[in-house]
C-alpha cells in the first residue's frame, strides 16, 4: 500500500525537482509566510489513517505529527485531519501541491490551520455592501 500511494502521487503530482525522494518547490518571500506550520487536512476518506496521511505528506519535509479527528460515538472518521510540518516553508510546499488532488479516492482541501483559543469568540468578517437591510426587494 505504501509503495502504491507514494508512486500516485508522485504521478499526480509531476513535482518540477525531486532530489533524494523529497519534493522540492520554490517558497514565496519570508514577509507571505503563514503564521503556523500545521495543515488542516479536509475531504478525508473513511479509509484514511494516521499512517496513510503522513505517508502522503512526507515527501514535502519533516512531518512531525498528523492527527485525525473521529467521532466519539461511532469512532469513525470525521473527515479531516490536522498535519503538522516542522518547517513553514514545507507547509507552503505540501498545501500547494496537496490541495485538490486525490487521496485515496477523494480530493484532499488542504489550507493553513486557524489557531483557535478554546472559549474565545471567532470573528468572520462581513462583506460590505451585500445584503444590506435598508435595500430589501419586494
Amino acid at each position: 500500500m505504501k509503495g502504491s500511494l507514494i508512486e500516485l502521487s508522485r504521478r499526480v503530482l509531476r513535482p518540477p525537482n525531486i532530489l533524494n525522494g523529497r519534493l522540492y518547490c520554490s517558497f514565496p518571500s519570508p514577509s507571505s509566510l503563514p503564521p503556523n506550520n500545521k495543515l488542516f487536512v479536509a475531504g478525508l476518506s473513511w479509509s484514511v489513517d494516521e499512517k496513510s496521511l503522513n505517508d502522503a505528506f512526507s515527501s514535502f519535509g519533516q512531518v512531525t505529527e498528523v492527527r485525525i479527528m473521529y467521532d466519539k460515538e461511532t469512532g469513525r472518521s470525521r473527515g479531516f485531519g490536522f498535519v503538522y510540518f516542522s518547517k513553514d516553508e514545507e507547509a507552503i510546499c505540501a498545501k500547494d501541491a496537496m490541495d485538490g488532488k486525490a487521496l485515496l479516492g477523494r480530493p484532499l482541501r488542504v489550507s493553513f490551520a486557524l489557531e483557535k483559543v478554546r472559549g474565545a469568540p471567532v470573528v468572520v468578517p462581513r462583506l460590505t455592501g451585500t445584503g444590506n437591510v435598508d435595500n430589501k426587494t419586494r
